[in-house]
C-alpha cells in the first residue's frame, strides 16, 4: 500500500514539474510574442509616420506651388534685401517671380545685374535713398515708401513699398523684406478726385459770380446772392423766372429748350444781355452746362454768369484806341480813287489795313496794305497794334517792298514764335505815273482787279508764307504795268466772303464780284458801301464770328 502511494505521489510530482516546465516554455514564448509584436507596433508606427512625412510633403508641396500661383497673379510683389549701411550692399536675396509684370526677371535682381534702385524713376532717387538711410540709422522696424518706378517698356508706375526690419536668428544678417504693390490706378483715381475737388473748390472760392439752377424749360430753381445783386430784387421774386426770356436773342442761338441736336449738347458757353429790375441791359458771359440723370435723361442746367459790364467799357476803350490807329480818311492822290473800311465782330479786332505814301497830293504812288491776325480779340488786337507800328516805322526809312516785308516777317517772328499767331499780309503799290503796280502775297487771299471794259476778273496771286512763321523765308515781288483808267482793285480779308446766314450758307466770292460789276461806274466808297451794306443784309439774324477789312482802288484818268 505503502508503494502505491509512493508511485502516486511520484507520478503527481512529475506532473507538478511537467507543468511548471510548460509554464516556463509559455512564459517564454508569451515574452517572445511580445517582443515581436512590440516590433511590429514599432514598425507599424514607423510606417504610419513615415506615410504621414510623404502626405505633409506632399501637402507642403502643394501649399507652396498655391502660394506661388497666388503671388504671381497677385499685384503684390514679395522681396528682400540685406539691410547694409553701403548702397552697393544692398542687394537682393529673393524677389518673387511675378516682378515680371514691369517686365522685368527676378534673376536678374538676384544675381546682381539689376539693383532695384535701377529701376526707379529718376526724379525719386534721391528722395527714397535718404528715407531708407534715415529708417536704418533709426532702427524702424516697418515703413512705408510711395514712389515711381519705370517699366523696361518706359512706362512710369506708381507703387507702394511696404518694409519690415528682420533679423536672420541663425546669422543675425538684417533684412528688409516686404511687399510692392501697383497703385498706379489708385494714383490716376486719386489725382482725378484731387483736381476735381480743387475744381470745385475754385468755383466755390469764386462766387463773385452769378450762379444758377435751372429746370428744363430754362426756369430759375436755385440762384446764388452774387446774381441777386448783378440783377436786384428779392431771392424770392427771382425763382421761377426765365432769365434770357427779356434779354435779347443771341442767346437762343446757343441755347434753346427743344430740338434733338440741342438736346446732345453739355457745355455752352456765349455772351448775350439780360435785364435788371430797372430794366438796364446787363452784359453777361454764360457758361452753362446740361444736368442729366444716371439713365441720360436731361433733368435741368446749371449756369455760371459774369457781368461784363466792366470789360465791355474797358474792351469799349481799347477799340476806340484801335480804330484811332486805322486810317479815318482815304487819302487824296492823283489818279486813284479809294475807300477803305474795317469793322471788327468784337469791340477790338485782328484786321488791318492802311495807306502808306509820302503825303504829296502830286504823287501818283501809293502803296496800301491789309493784314489778318489770326483769330480775333484782345491779343490779335495787341500784336495787330505792333505790326502796324513797325510796319509804318520800316516804310519810312529806304527799301524796297521786298525789304520792308522782309524785315517786317523777321520782326513777327521773334514777336510770335511760341504764341501760335500769324499774320497775313497783302502789300500792294500802285504807281500812275509809270502805269505800273507790284505787290508781295504773305498767305493772304489774292487781290481782284476788275477791267471793266473786258468785263473780267483777275486774282493778283504769288507765292507767300504767312509772316511770323518762318523768320528765313523768301518772298517775291509780283509786277505788271497795265494800269489803266476804270480798272478796279479790290483787297479785303476773309471775313466778308466767309460771313454766313442763318442757314449755313456763306456770302461767297461771287456775289462781291457782281456787286462790283453793277457798280463798277460808281465810286470807290460806293462799291465798298455796297458791299458792306449787302453783305449785311445776306447775314441779317446771325452773329458775325470774324472781323471784316475791305479796301476798293479805282484808276482814273
Amino acid at each position: 500500500m505503502m508503494k502505491n502511494e509512493n508511485r502516486d505521489y511520484l507520478c503527481q510530482a512529475d506532473a507538478l514539474d511537467h507543468l511548471r516546465s510548460e509554464n516556463t516554455r509559455l512564459k517564454q514564448e508569451n515574452a517572445h510574442t511580445t517582443s515581436l509584436n512590440r516590433k511590429l507596433r514599432e514598425n507599424l508606427e514607423a510606417c504610419e509616420k513615415r506615410n504621414l512625412s510623404a502626405q505633409t510633403v506632399r501637402r507642403d508641396e502643394q501649399t507652396l506651388r498655391l502660394a506661388e500661383l497666388i503671388i504671381d497673379k497677385s499685384p503684390a510683389i514679395l522681396f528682400r534685401r540685406r539691410a547694409a549701411e553701403e548702397l552697393k550692399q544692398r542687394t537682393m536675396v529673393y524677389v518673387s517671380p511675378n516682378i515680371s509684370r514691369f517686365g522685368y526677371k527676378a534673376e536678374d535682381f538676384l544675381s546682381g545685374k539689376m539693383m532695384f534702385r535701377d529701376i526707379i524713376f529718376p526724379e525719386d532717387g534721391a528722395r527714397l535713398t535718404e528715407e531708407i538711410n534715415t529708417n536704418v540709422r533709426n532702427n524702424n522696424a516697418s515703413y512705408t515708401q510711395i514712389y515711381r518706378i519705370v517699366t523696361s517698356k518706359g512706362e512710369v508706375r506708381w507703387i507702394e513699398d511696404q518694409t519690415s526690419v528682420v533679423v536672420d536668428d541663425l546669422t543675425g544678417d538684417r533684412y528688409h523684406q516686404g511687399i510692392v504693390i501697383d497703385i498706379n490706378e489708385r494714383k490716376e483715381a486719386e489725382e482725378n478726385l484731387r483736381k476735381s475737388e480743387e475744381k470745385y473748390r475754385r468755383i466755390v472760392e469764386t462766387a463773385g459770380e452769378g450762379f444758377l439752377l435751372l429746370d428744363r424749360e430754362l426756369n430759375i430753381v436755385d440762384l446764388n446772392s452774387a446774381y441777386v445783386r448783378m440783377v436786384g430784387g428779392k431771392r424770392e421774386e427771382l425763382i421761377g423766372r426765365n432769365p434770357f426770356e427779356a434779354a435779347n436773342n443771341g442767346y437762343k442761338q446757343f441755347w434753346s429748350t427743344g430740338g434733338e441736336e440741342d438736346s446732345r449738347r453739355v457745355y455752352r458757353e456765349f455772351e448775350c444781355e439780360i435785364k435788371d429790375e430797372g430794366g438796364r441791359a446787363v452784359p453777361v458771359l454764360v457758361h452753362a452746362n446740361t444736368l442729366r440723370s444716371d439713365s441720360g435723361e436731361v433733368i435741368g442746367n446749371m449756369a455760371f454768369v459774369t457781368d461784363m459790364t466792366e470789360q465791355k467799357k474797358a474792351l469799349s476803350l481799347a477799340g476806340e484806341v484801335q480804330r484811332s490807329l486805322l486810317p479815318d480818311h482815304a487819302p487824296v492822290i492823283k489818279g486813284f480813287d479809294i475807300a477803305g473800311r474795317n469793322i471788327p465782330c468784337d469791340e477790338v479786332g485782328g484786321d488791318y489795313f492802311d495807306y502808306l505814301w509820302d503825303g504829296r497830293t502830286e504823287q501818283p504812288r501809293f502803296s496800301v496794305v491789309v493784314g489778318d491776325i489770326s483769330g480775333h480779340g484782345v491779343d490779335s488786337a495787341l500784336l495787330m497794334s505792333s505790326a502796324r507800328a513797325f510796319l509804318r516805322m520800316r516804310a519810312s526809312q529806304p527799301g524796297s517792298v521786298l525789304d520792308i516785308v522782309t524785315a517786317m516777317n523777321r520782326h513777327l517772328t521773334e514777336d510770335v514764335s511760341d504764341s501760335g499767331h500769324f499774320m497775313t499780309l497783302f502789300y500792294l503799290t500802285l504807281d500812275k505815273g509809270q502805269n505800273r503796280f507790284e505787290w508781295i502775297r504773305a498767305g493772304h487771299d489774292p487781290a481782284w482787279l476788275y477791267n471793266p471794259a473786258a468785263d473780267r476778273f483777275e486774282e493778283l496771286k504769288g507765292p507767300g508764307l504767312a509772316l511770323g512763321i518762318h523768320q528765313g523765308f523768301s518772298y517775291q515781288v509780283q509786277q505788271r504795268s497795265d494800269l489803266t483808267p476804270g480798272q478796279i482793285i479790290m483787297v479785303g480779308t476773309d471775313g466778308i466772303w466767309e460771313a454766313c446766314n442763318q442757314y449755313g450758307e456763306m456770302f461767297g466770292k461771287e456775289r462781291i464780284k457782281q456787286i462790283i460789276r453793277r457798280n463798277a461806274a460808281a465810286s470807290a466808297e460806293a462799291i465798298l458801301n455796297q458791299v458792306i451794306e449787302e453783305q449785311a443784309l445776306f447775314c441779317q439774324g446771325t452773329r458775325s464770328e470774324d472781323d471784316v477789312t475791305l479796301v476798293v482802288v479805282k484808276i482814273t484818268g
